[in-house]
């Protein structure tokens, strides 16, 4: 992973990333499953990273898809994204928007996390509980200079936790994505905001 990338990034390109556990986090990946959760998401990150340039971005893509679908709520992300116009969506338009949120979050990982300098990832041992959801803290440890905090509320749903928002810092990633998909919407409706998400993916892609 480029870390210098990772701290640039604004989290309209970042669907979220965490780490491994450190010592201090152990007893609550033991006993907390929203914890548990970021470890598993953040060991198949790590092997993504590690691939880099053998995988190249396409590769990576296909490695990370399958796990950003098991950790994060992508559904109900999407919807929160695009805010008020889902309600009025052809539950065809709602399943294309899905698929393309998901694509450009997997797109997003396999650009942004692209090889492995000796980082390594901790998460707090805390879990905080806010209404119906957990805050897992996390933060990315370059192998020199300061680490930066990554922040995970999770939800749990029938497959259990799973992320359904990410701050880095004090910005939402929910909020930054339904700012990104006002213009395209207001443009072009459903099809306009699958044709921007598309767009955006093949360019991380390339």
């Amino acid at each position: 992973m480029s870390f210098r990338r990772v701290t640039a990034l604004s989290l309209a390109a970042l669907a979220g990333a965490a780490g491994l556990v450190g010592a201090t986090g152990a007893a609550a990946l033991q006993a907390d499953p929203a914890a548990a959760r970021i470890e598993s998401f953040d060991n198949s990150l790590l092997e993504v990273m590690k691939g880099g340039a053998n995988l190249g971005a396409k590769g990576r893509f296909r490695k990370i898809a399958p796990v950003i679908d098991s950790t994060f709520d992508i559904p109900l992300m999407t919807r929160v994204s695009v805010g008020a116009p889902w309600a009025t969506m052809s539950e065809s338009d709602r399943a294309a928007l899905v698929k393309g949120f998901a694509k450009l979050s997997a797109a997003s990982y396999a650009h942004n996390f692209d090889a492995f300098g000796g980082e390594k990832f901790t998460i707090e041992s805390k879990v905080d509980t806010r209404g119906p959801d957990k805050v897992v803290q996390s933060h990315i440890v370059p192998a020199k200079g300061a680490p930066t905090a990554l922040t995970y509320r999770m939800r749990q749903g029938a497959e259990g936790w799973k992320i359904v928002d990410v701050y880095y810092g004090a910005i939402s990633q929910l909020a930054t994505r339904r700012s990104d998909f006002a213009a395209p919407l207001a443009a072009g409706g459903a099809k306009g905001l699958l044709a921007h998400l598309d767009a955006l993916s093949e360019k991380l892609l390339k």
